[in-house]
């Protein structure tokens, strides 16, 4: 996917979870931060960011704040960013070969789930979760406990159980990481979900992305380490 009219900026402070104040060419920008996360690694004083335009010109934010750099990797936190680039990955049949379509917000039991993907064998779910949490090139999720994320492993696992394929899919948003690992620190219960939903056949997969200040694509899958 890609972005357009894109500018760097200097991140100053982030006075709520949803806008931060970061200094551009043009002045200090009110901008809107596109990752309700805690972020805490990744927007620090002084840190480069990266900013998307806005649409709509009357929109009180003028800015998106899509991109971070953290050391020598540049990060995508668009929490929006992992679905669509899982889905446009998808539609080229890199997923499963024999897609015929994909239906996003699929309803399955009190859940949800991003994507059912049609095949001639049958649905597919897919549950996508964006990782931006990285240290000494391990990546991690979740960065905030998430009892959303729990009960949609569970709905993936009754799934399987019932005779449909089923994948939770982590969209790492940088490349060049060693592997992937629930973040069991932050959120145990994740974790232990995790595990056993794999035990039960659900697929964890976990890729990593080319980024770019004005470009997120899917590249190679990471190793998950659980």
């Amino acid at each position: 996917m890609r972005y357009h009219e894109v500018i760097k900026g200097r991140f100053l402070r982030r006075p709520n979870r949803f806008v931060a104040h970061v200094e551009t060419a043009d002045g200090i920008q009110i901008c809107h931060v596109k990752n309700t996360g805690r972020c805490r690694e990744l927007l620090v004083p002084d840190a480069a960011v990266y900013l998307e335009k806005a649409a709509d010109p009357a929109r009180k934010t003028a800015y998106d704040l899509i991109a971070v750099e953290k050391g020598d990797l540049l990060i995508n936190m668009d929490a929006q960013a992992p679905n669509r680039v899982f889905q446009e990955w998808a539609a080229q049949g890199h997923f499963l070969p024999d897609v015929q379509s994909i239906r996003p917000e699929y309803r399955y039991g009190d859940s949800r789930l991003d994507f059912a993907l049609c095949t001639p064998h049958g649905l597919h779910l897919v549950e996508v979760k964006g990782v931006t949490l990285e240290e000494d090139g391990v990546v991690r999720f979740p960065d905030a406990p998430t009892e959303r994320g729990v009960k949609h492993i569970r709905e993936l696992e009754k799934a399987v159980r019932e005779g449909t394929a089923a994948t939770l899919f982590f969209v790492i948003q940088m490349r060049g990481v060693r592997w992937f690992s629930p973040n069991d620190d932050t959120h145990p219960e994740f974790g232990a979900a995790l595990r056993e939903a794999a035990a039960a056949g659900v697929r964890i997969c976990a890729y990593d992305c080319v980024v770019t200040p004005d470009q997120i694509t899917m590249d190679r899958p990471v190793m998950v380490k659980l």
